[in-house]
């Protein structure tokens, strides 16, 4: 039997590992230099001003929240259909989570579904709204910047999943990163993700200020204040340890490097799912994609009319991973969380629910070729007309 195809996984090179080699046998394992090279190659490459390297994906919007100084019984805005950490990023400064429904086609936070949960803030102050570029399809940012701006929020982009992703508004193509919406853009390194660190995160401004403030909660909050003596430092507020390792901002270095290889390459397979599923319409069809969005797919996402396929999704799972393909559900709705349930009540997010009941997410990775699509499609054909 073939080997397996998980849903996702790292690509790494021999360049990738000379690359951590090098940095090991240097003077530096964690803070180093490698840190602010990493820092100013990924601003560079997504267009932003600034670039703060974190220990992770998670520590990025935690980092986020502090700097802008969000405070207890403040709001914040998150899609359902998202990772549980886009939610709990505010729970961690003690915020409240008003969540937001989303396109249940895209999986994305729209002008429509902000502007209803903006209607369930009441007379709380609302401070930021996070959209999530799921998959990598980005989601309408101007119009979500200015229904923001008229309740006083900004928004902070959740693009863990859209690093090299593209959006057009009119005759200008942007980045994503480039925060031409946004405070900041938060980023992750995980394995899965369209570069990896192992773990790692990433958070991009063009706000000097609020990078300066992002440095200094990732080390405990502290400054060394000009013209002091060399061993001293202050601590003006409390801040984490969240910082990210030379060691791994060598891999980050030599990952960025083959970005835009990547890229081309999940383009690549995405246009052959597109073109492959095209088969299975009604009963099967690749998740939408926006006009505005050129993603770099970090999921595959096929949304199934499983009723009409006559088999529930953990069967059809099972099928697949008996066929040596390996699957994924992303995400269960974070507003049915046992603790958010708790905290909020029950809620209705027809939209969410619509996309939970629906999707799969199906292998996709650089490391794959065109035979291992066709692979994927020829036993989801199997599996649809057994």
């Amino acid at each position: 039997m073939a080997a397996m195809l998980p849903y996702g996984r790292q690509s790494i090179d021999e360049d990738d590992i000379a690359a951590v080699a090098e940095a090991l046998r240097s003077d530096f394992l964690t803070t180093g230099p490698r840190v602010e090279a990493f820092e100013a190659a990924f601003a560079e490459k997504v267009g932003a001003g600034h670039a703060v390297a974190c220990s992770n994906g998670t520590a990025a919007l935690h980092l986020a929240m502090l700097a802008l100084d969000i405070q207890p019984g403040e709001v914040v805005i998150a899609p359902s259909i998202t990772f549980l950490a886009t939610a709990n990023c505010a729970r961690f400064v003690g915020a409240e989570v008003v969540f937001a429904d989303v396109d249940p086609l895209t999986g994305l936070m729209t002008p429509d579904t902000l502007s209803e949960a903006m209607s369930r803030v009441g007379d709380r102050r609302l401070r930021a709204v996070l959209p999530v570029h799921l998959r990598g399809d980005t989601a309408e940012l101007p119009a979500l910047k200015a229904l923001a701006q008229v309740a006083g929020a900004v928004l902070v982009e959740d693009a863990p999943h859209a690093l090299g992703s593209t959006l057009r508004f009119g005759n200008a193509v942007q980045q994503v990163g480039d925060c031409a919406y946004s405070a900041m853009a938060t980023f992750s390194f995980h394995p899965v993700k369209t570069i990896a660190t192992g773990e790692g995160g990433m958070v991009a401004t063009n706000d000097p200020a609020l990078a300066e403030r992002l440095k200094r909660l990732r080390s405990h909050g502290m400054i060394r204040p000009e013209g002091a003596d060399p061993w001293w430092y202050e601590m003006p507020e409390v801040g984490f340890n969240y910082r990210l390792p030379d060691i791994l901002c060598a891999l980050g270095l030599s990952q960025l490097a083959k970005l835009d290889q990547f890229a081309a390459r999940r383009r690549m397979l995405a246009a052959r799912y597109h073109d492959g599923l095209a088969a299975f319409a009604p009963l099967l069809r690749p998740a939408a994609r926006p006009d505005w969005s050129d993603p770099v797919l970090h999921l595959m996402v096929a949304l199934i009319d499983f009723e009409a396929v006559g088999k529930t999704r953990r069967q059809l799972v099972d099928a697949l991973k008996a066929r040596g393909v390996g699957t994924q559900v992303h995400y269960i709705p974070v507003h049915t969380q046992p603790y958010y349930r708790q905290r909020y009540g029950a809620m209705d997010l027809p939209g969410a629910n619509a996309w939970y009941e629906s999707c799969l997410s199906l292998p996709l990775y650089p490391g794959m070729d065109e035979a291992d699509v066709d692979r994927v499609i020829a036993a989801l054909g199997e599996v649809l007309s057994a």
